[in-house]
């Protein structure tokens, strides 16, 4: 007597057109995001430049960092895989809308290009490698939310990343590493480190059965 399996769809959704369209959707809003934050370094200044600046980019940030995971429903390394590869594929789609619209509208001050020795290509492989990377550790800690939990918490990521961001940047600030500084630069680069500790604190306690 044969017996039917059928497979779990409530998690790991990783078919072509949703990683397709997911793609096109976050590189879009990095597309959006990137144009409001220029538009604030251009229009003001100080403080206010810098707080629109941190908002923006949060608000950024979170999006690239979360709804992949939460696209894909990530449970296992299927739906982490896949939101990883949302990451890529949005920055390809950024590519795209880069080159079409934000370089002709010119979106990149005098220093962005001198970051780059004069040259607009310097932050697409950057992104590439950058963009899969915050997608896949942000993913990993849906994932051992769900593990735990029965099912992912985005407000509970947000403010477990948003400390860890806090502490790693404000330890860099403190210690003198080099470059850092009390500023949007560092706190923004310092999520980077913090999400490894965040998806390594998230798995404490998860079952491995």
């Amino acid at each position: 007597m044969a017996t039917a399996v059928h497979p779990d769809t409530t998690f790991d959704t990783t078919d072509v057109p949703l990683i397709v369209r997911s793609s096109v959707k976050l590189g879009l809003m990095q597309a959006v995001t990137i144009l409001a934050i220029s538009m604030a370094n251009r229009t003001l200044e100080g403080t206010a430049d810098q707080g629109a600046t941190a908002l923006l980019l949060t608000v950024g940030l979170i999006a690239t960092i979360l709804l992949p995971g939460h696209w894909t429903r990530a449970r296992t390394i299927e739906g982490i895989a896949g939101a990883a590869g949302i990451g890529l594929g949005a920055a390809l789609a950024f590519l795209v809308l880069d080159v079409v619209a934000l370089q002709p509208l010119g979106t990149w001050t005098n220093r962005w290009y001198e970051v780059g020795g004069h040259s607009n290509w310097w932050y697409h492989p950057v992104w590439w490698m950058v963009g899969s990377y915050l997608s896949w550790m942000g993913a990993f800690v849906m994932a051992n939310q769900t593990a735990k939990n029965g099912a992912p918490s985005i407000p509970g990521a947000v403010v477990l990343i948003a400390a860890l961001t806090a502490i790693v940047g404000a330890a860099a600030a403190a210690l003198g590493f080099p470059g850092a500084a009390w500023s949007v630069p560092t706190f923004g680069v310092a999520v980077l480190p913090a999400l490894a500790i965040a998806a390594f604190v998230s798995g404490m306690g998860r079952s491995r059965g």
